[in-house]
């Protein structure tokens, strides 16, 4: 760690506002971009991007200096958004086989098929994913965690992990299919 840094998060651990407002500003574009990622709209981002700073102002006192700071940060966003996730789905009873026929219906014939699409594009389609699919796939894709820590996270068997990210990279690939074909036509 840096040593700006940690005079930083010292400043943060004795409520410093000058020192918050500091970190806030170094950080913000990294923490709110796994907002972004997590979270199908803008406002959904900001809601989860400003809960998860007061989060992190009141849990820094238990950073121990040891690792990476912005990693611990970004568990603290991680956790977050997924925390508003879990609880939408509670709320709107989000089945896990959502969406199931596509993957049934899917033609695997044009697997090896590669299609050139902007990171924007990509985002956009990533958005549209279910919050199920999209939980799973960022944390597979993005944050790099195995299909047995996502169980462990979300309280769901492997298996489901491994599921909904075949169904959500299918559902990806059927949108960019759809999209890439009318480029062309």
């Amino acid at each position: 760690m840096d040593n700006k840094l940690r005079i930083l998060v010292q400043k943060c651990i004795e409520k410093d506002r000058e020192g918050q407002r500091e970190l806030y500003t170094l950080l913000s574009p990294v923490l709110y971009g796994i907002c972004l990622k997590y979270m199908k709209n803008k406002t959904e981002a900001d809601d989860v991007f400003q809960d998860a700073f007061i989060t992190l102002f009141q849990k820094i006192d238990q950073y121990k200096f040891k690792g990476s700071f912005e990693g611990w940060a970004k568990r603290i966003f991680v956790n977050e958004a997924l925390e508003v996730l879990r609880k939408k789905q509670r709320q709107l009873h989000i089945a896990v086989n959502t969406e199931i026929q596509i993957e049934d219906n899917y033609d695997n014939t044009s697997e090896n098929n590669r299609i050139s699409i902007t990171q924007n594009e990509l985002i956009k389609h990533i958005k549209q994913l279910p919050d199920n699919y999209r939980m799973i796939f960022n944390l597979f894709v993005f944050e790099g965690y195995s299909h047995k820590e996502i169980s462990e996270k979300l309280n769901i068997a492997e298996g489901t992990s491994k599921s909904l990210l075949s169904r959500a990279k299918n559902l990806l690939r059927l949108k960019i299919n759809e999209e890439t074909s009318k480029k062309v036509s």
